[in-house]
């Protein structure tokens, strides 16, 4: 099975819960607009049954360059992750 477009996604949840899919879209829009908002203010933002974005700090760090094999050192920097809820990869697993 071919994964899904964001068009299909949009049309299944139209025809699943009843509402145009114009309605869909803007609700999913809001979502992740929130989302970005949250994990950007709290550090997180939790999407029950699916999983979580989070923002996590990494480290400075020592990295090799794999063309010249020269040592390099990564600066810190912040990153969002997602992390899969359990709920979601007892259903998918």
């Amino acid at each position: 099975m071919a994964k899904l477009t964001k068009s299909q996604i949009m049309q299944t949840l139209a025809e699943k819960t009843g509402h145009s899919k114009k309605d869909v879209v803007t609700i999913l829009e809001a979502i992740t607009e929130l989302a970005y908002v949250q994990v950007k203010k709290s550090g997180e933002f939790v999407i029950p049954g699916i999983g979580k974005l989070v923002k996590v700090h990494r480290k400075e760090r020592m990295g090799r360059n794999p063309a010249t094999g020269e040592t390099i050192k990564i600066p810190a920097r912040t990153v969002v992750k997602f992390r899969v809820a359990k709920a979601a990869k007892d259903a998918v697993l």
